[in-house]
């Protein structure tokens, strides 16, 4: 008898992914597919996409999905989950989008905690739009609009989002999470499930950051970019959970 060892997830379409190679866009729309099967809510759920790398994330989750103007996800996230209440709503979006045209839209989600589970890939630089500084830039990195490498002096710090948004009261839950080898995308996974967990429990606002990378516009191999981002942005990004209302309560 053959036994299966692994088997594709029915959260997500047999659309084959558009993302760069060393992407790992992918591996965080895997996890997604993962949890929602084994929280058997494949049906009930709702994702927005944002725009960026992950506007065509519609075609990839098996969910119905709704497509949102730059930044706007969790304005939408809001008026589709207070419509569809026992609906999984979710909002997949890049740095730039959630933590620059977006931040007033997430800030305020959170600040008024609706139940939606935000999840933010973190790449620390605008991938589909030509590689501009974003607002999790790192001092020095170079990118098409800071060609000498980000200065703190013209352009201040890369944006800590998720201690921003660990300090906001009605927050339930914010963890960073990294997928730099396999130890930790099954620390991701882990965390990524006590999210929409807790949205089913309404409990709240949750957000799972993911340390993620682009190889292409950082200008490396993907293992070099793996490197990177262990080596580089977890060191001003440091992995953990910032905020956990269940935590608090016990």
């Amino acid at each position: 008898m053959n036994q299966i060892v692994y088997k594709k997830t029915k959260g997500l379409t047999d659309t084959e992914l558009s993302y760069c190679p060393g992407c790992t866009h992918g591996i965080i729309h895997k996890l997604i597919g993962e949890i929602l099967e084994e929280l058997n809510v494949i049906d009930r759920s709702i994702g927005v996409a944002s725009v960026g790398c992950s506007v065509f994330s519609y075609y990839y989750f098996n969910c119905d999905m709704q497509q949102a103007a730059h930044g706007r996800s969790c304005a939408v996230a809001t008026g589709i989950k207070r419509s569809r209440p026992d609906s999984i709503v979710f909002t997949y979006q890049g740095d730039g989008d959630l933590g620059s045209i977006g931040i007033a839209e997430a800030i305020h989600a959170a600040n008024r905690g609706e139940n939606i589970t935000v999840i933010l890939a973190n790449n620390a630089i605008y991938g589909m739009t030509g590689g501009q500084m974003a607002p999790t830039t790192l001092i020095g990195q170079k990118t098409t609009t800071s060609q000498a490498g980000r200065s703190e002096a013209l352009h201040g710090l890369p944006m800590k989002i998720s201690e921003i948004f660990a300090q906001i009261p009605k927050a339930a839950y914010v963890e960073r999470v990294s997928l730099h080898n396999p130890q930790h995308v099954l620390k991701a996974k882990k965390a990524l499930k006590k999210a929409f967990t807790y949205q089913m429990e309404k409990k709240g606002f949750t957000m799972i950051e993911f340390i993620s990378t682009c190889p292409v516009n950082w200008g490396m191999t993907p293992n070099e970019a793996l490197k990177w981002a262990k080596e580089s942005m977890i060191e001003y990004f440091p992995l953990g959970v910032y905020k956990d209302s269940g935590d608090e309560h016990e």
